[in-house]
């Protein structure tokens, strides 16, 4: 075949792709404006009626519906699937109307809501607990949305695959986003703030696979007006749901954790800056296995990363990487929690982390008996009252020290401790008298002053 003819093929076979284009674009159907089904922007009135009419007659004619601009009252819509529901930046809001949920998706794909302010209006009640709930769909996107003044939940998602991005929540009674036993959710770059219990909860009925991700999200201003010792109060809480991402979170100001999880397995938490956290600011916690917490910040908490339970089959875990600085002296909500900037206890590497100025234990491996089988290697701690302390009393599981640059304790470097008591001030000069744990190359020295 000679060149021109190739080029002749090539030219004709864009023509027909060009054809074939032009001809689906002049079948697409045109958007349907909500104001032709008679939605009156600003009406202080119910428009439920008019607005279902819209939304059926769109998504019938496979068309983007088109929202204008003011307050909408209405109340539990029924969103169809294979539709495009799309307002006026900032300025087109669907409102609660007599305090009811203002809409649900359920068992649906293909649904897209774009530029939609979604508010409770400050209602005293919200029937539905949510103002938008999202169950058993598929293939839901809600981009540049915003969640505003529920006395519960901004958005409950359920058994469904959903994208939440670049959206807005603020001023929640319970949680921001609560979400169910779903597959591939994705959760990003969204900004939370002033919610009552939570900001963003992943959790499952059951234990199982659950592959969420969360990243890329500013969450601010998390309260526990429900109470409890940890299960409100929580920047992201992952319960249940095993294969998570959480990554490059922006958390501050939690009442409990800024990361928080619970019976779970295989889980990456990196990236991710945790500020002024009320509790424990990163916590691995209960019946877990296999949690990765890599490259965060945390800064100001009551304690800083824990990897605990071993007492309830909490196992494996990998802290690494991680600078954890300015640990408070006390929880104002839990009092108990004693102030220590990492914990481990069963089958855990601590290394390569900075600890800076605690006021109890830098690094701390075990609990009385529970403790098995934990490295803590080329670590830096700096300013804080005891170094390292590693569990020695009876029944505790092996651990090993070493490549450790310890300065400016205040009371020991390295301590084996019986539970709360301290029974061996120097550990690494006497780790022999403990069969449990072995000492390689511990630095101890103090910062020159300026």
């Amino acid at each position: 075949m000679t060149k021109l003819s190739l080029l002749n093929r090539r030219q004709a076979l864009a023509g027909f792709g060009a054809a074939g284009f032009m001809a689906s674009s002049a079948h697409a159907a045109a958007p349907v404006h909500a104001e032709d089904f008679g939605v009156i922007p600003a009406f202080p009135d119910d428009q439920t009626r008019a607005m279902q009419a819209a939304l059926d007659a769109a998504a019938a004619q496979g068309a983007a519906l088109i929202l204008p601009s003011g307050s909408i009252f209405v109340r539990d819509l029924q969103l169809p699937g294979q539709l495009t529901i799309e307002g006026v930046p900032g300025a087109t809001q669907l409102a609660s109307w007599n305090g009811g949920r203002i809409a649900q998706a359920g068992n649906i794909s293909n649904l897209v809501l774009r530029n939609i302010v979604f508010d409770a209006r400050n209602a005293t009640a919200l029937e539905g607990d949510a103002l938008l709930e999202i169950t058993g769909a598929l293939a839901v996107t809600i981009e540049r949305c915003s969640f505003t003044n529920s006395p519960a939940t901004g958005l409950r998602i359920a058994e469904s695959g959903v994208t939440v991005s670049d959206c807005d929540f603020a001023r929640h009674g319970d949680a921001a986003i609560h979400a169910t036993d779903n597959h591939n959710l994705l959760v990003t770059g969204n900004r939370i703030s002033d919610c009552g219990n939570a900001g963003i909860r992943v959790w499952r009925s059951e234990p199982g696979a659950d592959g969420s991700i969360v990243t890329g999200n500013r969450i601010a201003k998390i309260d526990w007006r429900g109470g409890g010792n940890g299960q409100n109060g929580n920047g992201i809480n992952v319960f249940r749901a095993d294969e998570v991402i959480l990554s490059d979170n922006h958390i501050a100001d939690c009442a409990f954790s800024a990361i928080r999880l619970n019976t779970t397995n295989n889980i990456q938490v990196s990236g991710n800056l945790c500020l002024r956290s009320g509790e424990v600011a990163i916590f691995s916690e209960f019946d877990f296995s296999g949690s990765v917490i890599a490259n965060n910040i945390v800064d100001t908490a009551a304690a800083g990363i824990s990897m605990t339970n071993l007492d309830s089959g909490g196992q494996i875990a990998v802290c690494t990487g991680n600078i954890v600085r300015n640990i408070t002296p006390l929880s104002v909500v839990n009092p108990d929690t004693r102030p220590y900037g990492i914990a481990a206890e069963a089958e855990a590497a601590i290394t390569g982390n900075t600890v800076q100025n605690v006021p109890g234990i830098a690094i701390a491996a075990g609990n009385g008996p529970f403790l098995r089988n934990v490295l803590i290697a080329s670590n830096v701690i700096q300013a804080s009252n005891i170094g390292i302390a590693v569990s020695v009393a009876d029944g505790a599981g092996a651990v090993h020290i070493a490549n450790n640059i310890i300065s400016d304790v205040r009371d020991h470097a390295v301590v084996g401790m019986a539970w709360s008591d301290i029974v061996e001030p120097d550990l690494v000069t006497n780790a022999g008298r403990f069969a449990n744990v072995t000492v390689d190359s511990v630095t101890v020295g103090r910062s020159p002053r300026s």
